[in-house]
């Protein structure tokens, strides 16, 4: 059975440990393989450490755990865009442990991310993903969001990496505009 909780500063490593390992399944050919193989779970670790003690509260650190493991993790906050609207709320990231692809983890946290996101009253969820990521977007499409027609470009060590941004509406129809 999956859970999904909030993320406790104990949770730290083994998050790290899934991002990295996400990073290193799921973007062979779209970044660079010497960026993938230089991404430590001990220096992703630290770094999040940091950002965990610095945090506001405004970014919420989810984690899908099964069988006391954290398998899974994803971060919600205010959109990062420039011109964004205040009620608009951005999916800074979701992954799921390599092996626990396509066992629901993803669902799982992703459901708790839009209860998350309404509860904080963002009408609107946009998330950026790799272009070439077709199974992420494919993920990101059965869950209801949509291309929003933006695109940019992100550069690895020198190599450019195509992005797409999706977007959902979680505002009721009466409340979009």
């Amino acid at each position: 059975m999956i859970q999904v909780r909030p993320m406790q500063e104990e949770d730290i490593r083994d998050v790290s440990a899934v991002r990295v390992k996400g990073w290193q399944t799921a973007y062979p050919g779209m970044v660079p393989q010497d960026y993938l193989d230089a991404l430590t779970v001990a220096e992703d670790a630290r770094m999040r450490r940091d950002m965990f003690a610095r945090s506001t509260g405004s970014v919420v650190n989810l984690v899908a755990e099964a069988d006391g493991a954290v398998v899974g993790w994803a971060a919600l906050g205010p959109s990062k865009e420039e011109n964004r609207n205040p009620q608009d709320g951005e999916l800074l990231a979701l992954y799921a442990a390599p092996d626990r692809l396509g066992t629901g983890v993803g669902k799982a946290l992703m459901q708790q991310t839009l209860v998350a996101a309404r509860e904080r009253s963002f009408h609107r969820l946009v998330l950026w993903v790799i272009a070439a990521n077709t199974r992420a977007r494919r993920f990101y499409e059965r869950g209801g969001f949509v291309l929003d027609g933006c695109s940019a470009d992100w550069s690895v060590n020198g190599t450019v990496v195509p992005e797409v941004r999706y977007c959902k509406d979680l505002a009721p129809p009466n409340l979009r505009g």
